[in-house]
């Protein structure tokens, strides 16, 4: 019974064949090639029969700041330079032919560089054939006796075959014969000796317990995957001599086995599996047919010389190996005529292009357009990868990017549960190598976490084992052992002539009564010994059965005390499981969070490290602006001091010359009170105080004091004698009154009689305004006495 489908808003979980409980690991398995140079740098150590090591090359260490570092990757197991081809399929491929043998899928492809010896992993080369030949001599092996006609089972364009009668299958190969060029290779055609020793296998490996009472198909197809795009290289391009043929570089080719194909499509049958619709599928019937196919398709695939590799594969290669399944009828004859009991089983082998940094393969043009494709759909990969580890490691439901690629889209069914996934990762030890090798190695490392749902045994109808052999014969048992009812017959007295020649014979019809009396008590007796017999071996066989139903019943009892444990344990199990995922995404998320952590301090350590550039940058401006202002303030002050000492200069010009001013006035005072009194003063007239003025600014008296030059460049004087000035008036002063009659002033009042004192002020007054003083605004003018 098909197990129930949990439905999706997408698709359904499970799918047909698979089993949710049980799940493997893709077998990852790593194979060291040896270096082409003895005197090469190597960087890959192999450290047992699981594990590898990376050294960092010595270029590698100074580009890196001398940073030494070994990583080890770990793997289900390790091929050395020394593992022979049949070591490797012995251990790899040999589990997948026999799944294949037994209804199950499986699928096999070599990851590596350019020239790290995928093709040689998968083809072989002369003498040592390759993981593809023995596979295919392994099934021939197995299934060569047991094989159905050719054109019993033909291939339909829905992803199944049909199952044709044996004469229409014998009218099929009348008319393939007779075609000029037939598409099915002959058994009856020489090898060809271009890869007749790949095929040439010395050991020989088979299948055990294979299907004695079916018949087996195996087809065959070849495609590949050249810039996304699917070309079926089994496909037969007709050729047109009046339209030219093109090829890529846009001129013309004359030889058609190169003319590019049309690009195929994939599509999805009625079980949810993706095919490729169109393709070529062809029968064959042993090895050396079904590896002059791949031949075949082998020539028109795309290589090309690059810098690290002479013929490095610009594509990604199918080879694909269908095992077609069906039983005998009740008869053994023919085949059962019921599509549905045709059991159908698929063994891919790919063969992936190299991984390649383009600025070492030098690749420009359409190489760099292919080498960009060749990445981008191993890249889809390796996400593949990590989306189906995560969602299985951590309960998530993303979905896979299957569809990104038809690479990973071709191969999903294998992924969701359809089948064994193998892959064989193959490195290049040399140094040159070491980053591509470092990036195959984490790669695989992902991959070897992804687990793949086990598919269930496909199971025929129940009919009568041993049914081909049994009527092989047709007519007689197999064998030289006799049957139980000749044994019996054995037994029995002869009969004697039962021929009655003369009609009085009386003797001849009695002894033949008397022979059958005597069978028949033989017969009862036999019977009635067989009865007992029987009734004791029924009473041993009821023993037996209570024997057996005590046994069983005791077993039960056992069996559900140890279900009950299992099922504490599994639920044990499952809580463990569930919580150690919770940890390790909780991990994951602290990591995460830590990352994020770190990026954060070393963005604010950028930012300090930004504001502290700054903060100098502004301090350097500061100082530069200080120093700048400092020199302002100096330039300003030795101007201001300039400035002070000039003013200083001039008010100490004009103090001294008000000092030389009072000290004129003090001696005209001096000269006025001490000149002789015995004529009546008359009041000088201008003319006569000009002239005196004038003698007096010519020779002016000796001043008693010090001159000193100030810092402004002028000179200051410092008294050094005091000069007291005393005058006596006498007894009743004594005004007079001018001779001449004084006019009338502007306000009203008239001039008033002037003494000694007031001469002496008017005179004062008059020197005062001459032009050797500040007084010259005052010129004339008499000084009011105070009332």
């Amino acid at each position: 019974m098909k197990p129930a489908r949990a439905k999706t808003p997408r698709k359904p979980l499970v799918k047909k064949g698979s089993q949710t409980n049980f799940k493997d690991p893709v077998g990852v398995y790593c194979r060291v090639r040896p270096l082409s140079f003895p005197d090469q740098e190597c960087c890959i150590e192999v450290i047992n029969n699981t594990t590898v090591q990376l050294h960092t090359p010595e270029g590698y260490r100074l580009n890196r700041n001398g940073d030494y570092k070994e990583t080890q990757y770990s793997f289900k197991q390790v091929f050395g330079t020394h593992t022979t081809q049949k070591e490797l399929f012995d251990v790899v491929a040999n589990p997948l032919v026999d799944d294949l043998i037994h209804g199950k899928n499986g699928l096999l492809f070599t990851y590596g560089v350019t020239g790290s010896g995928k093709t040689h992993t998968m083809t072989g080369s002369t003498g040592e054939g390759g993981l593809l030949p023995r596979c295919l001599d392994m099934i021939f092996n197995s299934i060569g006796s047991f094989q159905a006609k050719r054109y019993v089972f033909k291939s339909n364009d829905r992803n199944s075959m049909d199952i044709q009668c044996e004469v229409d299958a014998l009218l099929e190969r009348q008319k393939r014969e007779a075609m000029p060029n037939p598409k099915t290779p002959s058994s009856k055609r020489q090898i060809d000796p271009e890869f007749a020793d790949m095929i040439n296998v010395q050991e020989f490996c088979k299948a055990g317990e294979v299907d004695e009472d079916s018949v087996y198909g195996v087809f065959v197809s070849y495609i590949e995957i050249y810039n996304n795009y699917i070309y079926d290289l089994l496909e037969e391009v007709p050729f047109d001599p009046i339209k030219p043929k093109w090829n890529t570089c846009s001129t013309p080719m004359r030889n058609t086995e190169f003319i590019l194909p049309q690009s195929k499509m994939l599509r999805e049958d009625k079980n949810h599996n993706m095919y490729v619709a169109g393709c070529t599928e062809v029968e064959v019937k042993s090895t050396e047919e079904a590896f002059e196919v791949f031949w075949r398709g082998q020539k028109k695939r795309r290589i090309a010389n690059t810098h690290l590799n002479r013929e490095s594969s610009r594509s990604h290669s199918v080879f694909n190996i269908k095992l077609v399944q069906a039983p005998l009828d009740a008869d053994g004859d023919n085949v059962l005529q019921e599509k549905e009991q045709i059991i159908i089983s698929q063994l891919s082998l790919v063969d992936l292009a190299g991984s390649e940094r383009t600025n070492r393969t030098k690749a420009e043009g359409n190489r760099l357009r292919e080498a960009g494709n060749i990445n981008q759909s191993l890249m889809t990969l390796r996400t593949c990868m990590e989306v189906l580890r995560e969602n299985q490691m951590y309960g998530t439901n993303k979905m896979v990017p299957y569809r990104d690629s038809k690479l990973t889209h071709l191969f999903k069914n294998y992924f969701d549960g359809e089948g064994k996934v193998r892959m064989i990762v193959c490195v290049n030890p040399k140094a040159e190598d070491y980053e591509e090798s470092l990036q195959v190695m984490r790669f695989a490392e992902v991959t070897q976490e992804v687990e793949v749902a086990r598919p269930v045994d496909k199971v025929i109808c129940g009919l009568t084992p041993g049914r081909r052999y049994r009527n092989q014969a047709r007519g007689g048992p197999v064998g030289d052992e006799p049957l139980v009812a000749e044994v019996v017959l054995q037994s029995f007295p002869p009969l004697p002539s039962c021929e009655i020649l003369d009609i009085n014979d009386e003797q001849t019809l009695p002894r033949l009564i008397e022979a059958l009396e005597k069978r028949h008590h033989l017969r009862q007796m036999m019977i009635d010994e067989f009865n007992k017999q029987s009734n004791t071996f029924k009473t041993l066989l009821q023993e037996f059965d209570n024997a057996v139903l005590n046994k069983e019943n005791y077993a039960q009892g056992k069996l559900n005390e140890k279900e009950k444990v299992i099922s504490g344990q599994k639920l044990e199990i499952e809580r463990l499981e569930k919580k150690n995922k919770t940890l390790e995404y909780k991990i994951e998320i602290l990591e995460k969070t830590t990352t994020i952590y770190e990026e954060d301090k070393r963005n604010l350590q950028q930012e300090l490290e930004a504001q502290n550039q700054k903060l100098q940058r502004q301090f350097s401006d500061k100082r530069r602006l200080e120093a700048r202002l400092q020199g302002m303030v100096t330039e300003t002050t030795m101007k201001w001091q300039k400035e002070c000492e000039r003013r200083v200069a001039a008010t100490q010009l004009e103090m001294q010359n008000k000092l030389w001013v009072k000290d004129e006035k003090l001696k005209q005072l001096k000269a006025i009170v001490t000149e002789p009194k015995t004529e009546k003063p008359e009041r000088p007239s201008r003319e006569r105080d000009r002239e005196k003025v004038t003698q007096r600014s010519v020779s002016p008296s000796s001043v008693p004091g010090d001159v000193y030059k100030t810092r402004g460049g002028g000179q200051s004087v410092q008294f050094t004698e005091i000069e007291t000035l005393k005058q006596e008036s006498p007894s009743g002063s004594r005004k007079r009154r001018s001779s001449t009659v004084t006019p009338a002033q502007p306000d009203g009042t008239e001039s008033e009689w002037t003494d000694v004192e007031t001469r002496c002020s008017v005179a004062v007054e008059m020197r005062a305004g001459s032009q050797l003083g500040p007084g010259y605004q005052h010129h004339a003018q008499p000084k009011r006495k105070k009332p």
